[in-house]
């Protein structure tokens, strides 16, 4: 026993060894081209790559994408779908809910009979205040005088999510059932859980036509892998004794998996539910950039003009429609199925059926009498969209708010970013490929090592390093600046259970927001410029950070910090030596998940105007550039499986030496 305990203790220390002499030998090469750069002896195809050895992976993507598109005849396949079932289902709900003049030309169904039925629907799920958020959501719609941009954007939000969530279920049971099929899509849903949203849209407009149709196709696909993952994991969690207890029962293959494995895993599929829903709000948002009307593309118009109440206003309306969508799903996910005795009457174990009904049919009715039942005139809605405007140039024009802004702007920009950028476009590309390596080695391991590794050589020879960069610098400058408020904002608030809940449910609130959302902030108050773009990231990245340090914190086993107490251990003591180390690998997941968020929101401000990615992807979609757009997000999407793979190694490794895995 004795002798494999030091057999152990030596082989350890052998592989301690062997991993930092690779880690300074990985260092010290970084540091000599860095040196000889400085020095002016470092030729000039070890600081970048010579065009020559660039290979034009664009243009053998066009070419591929053409051969797919036009000689395997694609082309005609997906035209067919945009302009048959696709498009009649698009009519259809855009008939009805804001009276696009098509079958079943039965619409537009009265704002007041939907947020009546939004009402009775949100009692059912959760009481009189989520009747009060449901309808109220709608009343507001409807009173500020968007209720037929909004009805846009549902129209095509009530196609998108059934059908991505019917195929994610199809494919998470598949993934499930089959376990070569689950190794190959996983690699898929990685990379198409990174790829930022630009590379969806371009493939959705040559593909399927302009506008609506092409925008319930990027959001169809772009929601679909979470609800693949839930899926597969809640049928996975399935217990044995329910499965043997379906068997002696005599159950079918197929009745096993509706009667048995599904219900059972329905917690996890309707989470997959709430997701897809959420995703799909937010990428509808996202594709008023390839001409999808609804919010989003007003929302697009206002900031462009740089009418910031309006932009307001409509921020408003989808942040509450956000809130909303996300709360009554979550509250779908907790409530559970109603069991009656047998022989209740079916009106009785429908009631809450019958009611939306009645509700839904009382107010059509009163619509027909009533005008403003019906639909909210230009000149009946309560919109201040001016006057909110000249209350935010009056906010901003205040002595100390401009003195404070303009200082944070140039101390931030000459000081911070600017230098920090340069920085980083000065490190010759071997040298900056063998630090990201030697970062992944160290805090992951040899496989998220070799990941960096090719993944980042990926990118160099991809002909657009040095927008990658500028790509890299802008989410670890706002990750860096988020983490510097992120967490000891969660150190404070899991100090008290009140602060823990409060800041918990303002994380909550703020993860239902679409991205877009976090740009007004930041062009209210420094204008259009880096600072802005780092701002926006930040407070969208800082929020799983956040939540995660909370949660860490407060899930350290009590009998730790009695322990530490009964040592004598002051409050910092215990927070540093016990707290912080046992929530590190919790915290992990909230530094992983903000760098995914900036890596998400950086492209989204390219809007904003940068020089990186986003602002290359946001050109390709003027054209059909198909192969370039490809290589960018591709681009975008291997610097983030880079760090996600990296910290969830580490984060792995760490629960397993606590004892928590």
């Amino acid at each position: 026993m004795a002798v494999a305990s030091t057999d152990y203790a030596v082989q350890k220390t052998v592989e301690l060894s062997l991993r930092n002499r690779v880690l300074w030998a990985m260092l010290g090469t970084a540091l000599l081209l860095m040196l000889c750069r400085a020095l002016g002896i470092l030729p000039e195809w070890l600081i970048r790559l010579p065009e020559w050895a660039i290979p034009p992976s664009d243009i053998w993507l066009d070419a591929a994408f053409s051969f797919v598109q036009n000689d395997l005849g694609l082309i005609h396949v997906t035209r067919f779908v945009a302009e048959g079932p696709l498009e009649f289902l698009l009519d259809a709900t855009a008939n009805l809910l804001y009276g696009k003049r098509r079958w079943p030309d039965l619409g537009p169904i009265p704002w007041t009979a939907i947020a009546a039925a939004a009402a009775v629907i949100g009692y059912y799920l959760g009481g009189w205040r989520m009747s009060l958020l449901a309808g109220g959501t709608f009343v507001w719609t409807a009173l500020i005088g968007q209720w037929e941009i909004a009805m846009q954007t549902m129209s095509v939000l009530t196609v998108a999510a059934p059908i991505a969530f019917l195929t994610g279920l199809g494919l998470g049971i598949l993934a499930w059932k089959y376990a070569w099929f689950d190794k190959a899509i996983k690699p898929v849903l990685s990379v198409l859980q990174t790829l930022p949203f630009f590379t969806y849209l371009l493939p959705a407009v040559i593909f399927f036509k302009v506008g609506p149709t092409a925008g319930a196709v990027a959001t169809i696909v772009y929601a679909i892998p979470p609800m693949i993952l839930m899926t597969t994991l809640g049928l996975k969690k399935v217990s044995t004794e329910v499965v043997e207890a379906g068997h002696m029962s005599g159950c079918t293959r197929w009745q096993m998996l509706t009667r048995v494995y599904i219900p059972t895993a329905r917690t996890e599929i309707l989470v997959g539910v709430n997701q897809v829903i959420m995703l799909c709000l937010a990428m509808v948002v996202l594709t008023a950039f390839i001409g999808m009307p609804g919010l989003g593309a007003k929302l697009l118009a206002m900031m462009g003009s740089f009418k910031l109440g309006r932009s307001f206003e409509i921020g408003v309306t989808i942040v509450l429609l956000a809130i909303m969508l996300d709360r009554l799903s979550k509250a779908w996910v907790v409530k559970q199925p109603e069991h009656f005795e047998r022989g209740t009457p079916w009106w009785q174990r429908h009631i809450f059926l019958l009611f939306t009904i009645g509700a839904f049919a009382v107010f059509v009715a009163l619509a027909q009498v009533i005008q403003v039942f019906s639909e909210i005139g230009r000149t009946q809605h309560f919109s201040r969209g001016k006057e909110i405007d000249g209350i935010i140039k009056a906010a901003l024009d205040i002595d100390m708010v401009q003195a404070t802004t303009e200082w944070l702007r140039w101390f931030l920009n000459v000081n911070v970013l600017i230098p920090f950028r340069n920085s980083m476009l000065w490190v010759p590309t071997p040298a900056f490929i063998l630090l990201v390596v030697a970062f992944a080695y160290w805090l992951g391991g040899r496989r998220p090592a070799l990941y960096a590794t090719v993944f980042f050589t990926i990118v160099a020879f991809s002909g657009w390093w040095d927008r990658s960069v500028i790509t890299l610098y802008t989410v670890i400058s706002a990750v860096i600046m988020a983490t510097l408020i992120g967490i000891p904002l969660g150190i404070f608030a899991a100090r008290s259970e009140k602060w823990s809940r409060r800041i918990l449910l303002a994380c909550d609130t703020a993860q239902t927001f679409p991205s877009f959302i976090y740009l007004i902030p930041a062009i209210m108050l420094f204008g259009v410029n880096d600072v802005a773009v780092v701002f926006s990231i930040l407070i969208f990245s800082m929020v799983p950070l956040t939540r995660y340090t909370i949660e860490g914190l407060r899930t350290v086993p009590p009998e730790m910090t009695e322990a530490a107490d009964m040592s004598g251990a002051s409050r910092r003591q215990k927070l540093l030596s016990v707290q912080l180390p046992l929530a590190l690998p919790t915290m992990a997941v909230g530094f992983n998940q903000a760098i995914m968020f900036a890596f998400f929101m950086v492209i989204i401000a390219a809007f904003i105007g940068t020089q990186d990615l986003g602002q290359e992807l946001q050109r390709t979609l003027a054209g059909t550039e198909l192969g370039k757009n490809f290589v960018l997000g591709m681009n975008v999407s291997l610097m983030a499986l880079t760090f996600d793979l990296t910290i969830l190694s580490w984060a792995e490794k760490r629960k397993k030496a606590l004892g928590l895995a």
